[in-house]
């Protein structure tokens, strides 16, 4: 039976430095699913990014961007791994993440216009937690509206209800 201890040791290919380890995972896929593309990678005090640039990234952003969001959960741990220091870790492609939390604000204005014309709470799509987090942030100042989760995974909504006089009981 063949020794399957470098296999089963991948972490001992990864670099040290989280922003390395970063790049090294996200290449790592990038050259898996065989796409012709480059790997950034900026870093500020709060937030380690890997920007993946290149031509036709459909099959690594997923329907419904699945498959980034997963990339970027293993990813982040990955490179956090074993460091006490928290950052935020974004993978993006091809703008996809400023895209769609552009489409995102666009429905929560859309929620929250809807909430107050006609008094009543109003559910959104279902979206994943990350999705439903950039709507909580977006919306967390407007005084005139509310915002909660509804529902189980993966059906979980975010609902935009009124506040004030004007909202029903």
């Amino acid at each position: 039976m063949a020794d399957q201890t470098d296999s089963a040791a991948p972490e001992a290919d990864l670099p040290e430095e989280p922003a390395e380890r970063l790049r090294a995972v996200v290449t790592r896929v990038v050259q898996a699913l065989d796409l012709n593309a480059s790997v950034d990678i900026t870093e500020s005090d709060d937030e380690l990014r890997a920007t993946v640039n290149g031509d036709e990234l459909g099959l690594l952003i997923g329907k419904h961007g699945a498959p980034i969001d997963a990339l970027q959960h293993v990813a982040m741990r990955a490179a956090l791994r074993g460091n006490e220091e928290r950052k935020q870790v974004t993978v993006d492609a091809s703008g996809y993440r400023d895209r769609r939390e552009a489409a995102l604000q666009r429905s929560a204005d859309r929620a929250v216009a809807e909430a107050l014309r006609f008094g009543r709470a109003v559910e959104l799509e279902p979206m994943r937690a990350l999705e439903r987090k950039v709507v909580h942030m977006y919306l967390r100042e407007r005084t005139e509206v509310e915002t909660h989760s509804e529902g189980d995974e993966p059906d979980r909504r975010l609902v935009v209800s009124p506040v004030g006089p004007a909202a029903p009981s």
